[in-house]
């Protein structure tokens, strides 16, 4: 068995880091296991190709969720990322830290060195920001964060009916202040997407003290008594194993972090031993308290080529574009498809917003798994702190089985009922007249009016917007799973670092986070 200092498993955005990082000590040994693939070909590297990634397994484990009552008894889809790089291999690139008002949430519960101004030094640290350079931004990080490249006059539609509605103007989310429109920053360099493996991992790939293994999905954690040891991992359908002398580091996200913890004898007992798994520590916090973003995506027609879709006129132009694109880096390939959005609050006397809206320049149906004929725009309106708390289990002990995720979407009703109002204020958006003198129809909304028509339309065509946390939850009490310093309560030499430790979920999208949960862990590992 091959030994090293310290194993990551999973090469997702907070992975990624953490490899890198304790591998800058030529003295430490790292091993980093990732399922998925390399995550370096023109797919992942041109922003164009979320529209091909997200709808399908191209480097996307393809979630589903387990039937929802409060959607009318859907599945929801989870697309996550399949690669090195994670979900930063396959997201919209939207580059946002959440509100000041959520870390320093976190650090109320009793998570001390948690508060916003513990962890602005490492966002900072982790950036190299072309757009702002002021206190709040950092310049030199290994994450590149840049304007979008598109020249899409449709960001200035969007923004221009949002000053006809008098909202407030934000030309930077992640500064002083989070409220009002703007177009989003984004992880991206030269028009390429950065992908926290192409920020931390492909630049080190020739240290030799860093072994990076891909298509090695973990099978159990291995302990010697309440110790983590090792991994037991798969490649090419045999298994295999690794050994950790210092830490084991568990970084496969909010779904696959549990159901490792859990196939490794970690969880609740007597559901453990349901499937026939050798308990190692009683943890009955371990899957729950899932909180994603739902979501809902108003979408309309369009005639104009500035915005995506199937036509013979639109591939001609997007041919152009595909030139521009290689010439220049610029353009119609470069585009995340969210280029605006912001963040606004359905009612005033709120201390901090409460939705976030994703203006897409294209028609959005059902993650793009559903196409359309012709071409059009939309907007995405997310609720940023959901009181419905969901979970993840075991749905088999075979480690290959995809885990039970169970969101509870508009479990608590004063989710729904906030989203009513969500509705009503981005339909007004959109049916302000720059916007609205570009469409030519109203996809899905264009018949709902009273507020039970408004909360029919949101159970059959909300779902989530890809930002599920807090399933190994950080804190102080019982059931936290981890401690302030990531360490798995009950067990030693064993962490997890990534977004399933989030307490509570963060205003706004959690790429960024995750990679500043990487660059925190980093410094709490090596400082012992």
């Amino acid at each position: 068995m091959e030994e090293f200092d310290y194993v990551v498993v999973g090469g997702g955005s907070a992975g990624c880091v953490v490899a890198s990082r304790l591998s800058e000590n030529p003295k430490v040994r790292v091993c980093l296991l990732e399922a998925g693939g390399a995550g370096n070909n023109w797919v992942v590297k041109a922003p164009m190709g979320i529209a091909i990634m997200v709808p399908s397994k191209t480097n996307n484990w393809a979630f589903q969720t387990v039937p929802q009552p409060g959607l009318n008894g859907r599945k929801g889809y989870q697309p996550r990322g399949k690669a090195l790089g994670g979900s930063s291999a396959i997201n919209a690139m939207v580059y946002i830290r959440g509100h000041r008002s959520d870390y320093d949430g976190w650090a109320a519960l009793g998570n001390t060195g948690w508060s916003y101004n513990d962890v602005l030094p490492y966002f900072k640290k982790a950036e190299n920001n072309e757009v702002v350079q002021d206190d709040f931004h950092g310049t030199g990080g290994p994450l590149n964060v840049a304007g979008i490249r598109t020249s899409n006059p449709f960001q200035e539609h969007f923004l221009e009916a949002g000053r006809q509605l008098q909202l407030p103007m934000n030309s930077d989310f992640n500064g002083a202040h989070q409220m009002g429109l703007g177009v989003y920053q984004v992880t991206q360099k030269n028009g390429e997407r950065w992908s926290a493996a192409r920020a931390y991992l492909e630049p080190n790939l020739s240290r030799p003290n860093l072994k990076v293994v891909t298509g090695a999905p973990a099978r159990k954690i291995l302990f010697d008594s309440k110790r983590a040891i090792g991994v037991e991992y798969s490649r090419d359908g045999k298994p295999e194993s690794v050994r950790a002398k210092a830490e084991v580091i568990v970084s496969s996200g909010a779904f696959q972090s549990p159901q490792l913890l859990m196939l490794s004898g970690i969880g609740n007992a007597a559901d453990l031993k349901g499937f026939g798994i050798n308990v190692v520590h009683h943890s009955p916090g371990v899957g729950q308290n899932l909180q994603d973003h739902i979501d809902y995506a108003f979408s309309y027609r369009s005639k104009s080529l500035h915005n995506f879709g199937i036509s013979f006129a639109g591939l001609r132009h997007l041919w152009k574009e595909i030139g521009r694109y290689k010439r220049d880096g610029v353009g119609m390939v470069t585009s995340n498809v969210a280029e605006c959005g912001g963040f606004l609050k359905t009612d005033p006397n709120l201390a901090v917003p409460d939705i976030q809206l994703h203006f897409s320049v294209a028609m959005a149906d059902n993650h793009g798994r559903n196409r359309h004929l012709g071409h059009g725009f939309g907007c995405h309106v997310c609720l940023l702190r959901p009181r419905s708390r969901g979970s993840v289990t075991l749905s088999s002990a075979d480690p290959a089985a995809v885990p039970a995720i169970d969101p509870k979407f508009y479990d608590s009703p004063d989710d729904l009922e906030v989203m009513v109002k969500a509705f009503k204020i981005t339909r007004r958006i959109m049916d302000a007249e720059p916007l609205a003198k570009w469409r030519t129809g109203d996809m899905f909304a264009a018949d709902v009016r009273t507020d039970d028509e408004i909360r029919g339309a949101l159970r059959r065509r909300s779902d989530t917007v890809y930002h599920p946390v807090g399933t190994v939850r950080m804190g102080t009490d019982e059931l936290a799973v981890v401690d302030p310093q990531l360490r798995v309560n009950g067990v030693q030499g064993l962490r997890v670092v990534d977004a399933s430790i989030m307490p509570t979920l963060i205003g706004g999208n959690t790429n960024a986070p995750s990679i500043m949960i990487g660059e925190k862990a980093a410094d709490m590992i090596r400082a012992g």
